[in-house]
């Protein structure tokens, strides 16, 4: 099993961790963000919350329309239902995530990273085919901002249902 992925802008995403504790099911990954950009738009999840604590550079969050910036040493959390985003403000950002419950954050990550290194994903990591949008949007266990969820179902759902059917997922570069 691969922990550390490299995208091909050089970002970073290893899984450090991952078990059960006193206060549930866990996921902890280390991003390293090799240039300022946006990292995650906005979005929310039903289940999952999330922190991030930055070790070196600066983070820009915004959490349920509250402007967060995060330096070393520094935190943010976002809650289920909250939407959040965030954006590296300085080269060579290094922060710990951790996701809880984690559900299917890890094969997202992993499918990302497949779509990412097999160039089916555009400048801004958004994959270039429906059928791969759908299955990356049914594995972040949430939902867009912006967009109703039924809508999200419809669409991106029935995208994610029809890849399956085709196979789309078993034609992609092995990333484990």
């Amino acid at each position: 099993m691969v922990d550390r992925l490299v995208f091909r802008d050089g970002r970073t995403v290893e899984f450090v961790a991952e078990g059960t504790d006193e206060r549930g099911p866990y996921l902890r990954i280390e991003h390293r963000l090799p240039a300022p950009a946006r990292q995650a738009g906005p979005h929310w999840h039903p289940v999952i919350r999330e922190r991030w604590t930055v070790r070196q550079g600066r983070l820009r969050f915004r959490i349920d329309g509250r402007e967060v910036t995060a330096g070393p040493g520094e935190s943010a959390s976002a809650d289920s239902r909250q939407v959040h985003e965030f954006s590296s403000e300085t080269p060579d950002v290094i922060i710990d995530h951790e996701i809880r419950p984690p559900l299917n954050h890890r094969r997202m990550f992993e499918l990302w990273h497949a779509l990412d290194v097999s160039g089916r994903t555009t400048a801004s990591g958004v994959p270039r085919n429906p059928l791969a949008l759908g299955l990356l949007w049914r594995a972040q266990d949430g939902y867009l901002a912006g967009i109703p969820a039924r809508l999200q179902h419809l669409v991106f759902g029935s995208l994610a249902r029809l890849a399956d059917l085709l196979g789309y997922e078993r034609r992609l570069p092995t990333w484990r």
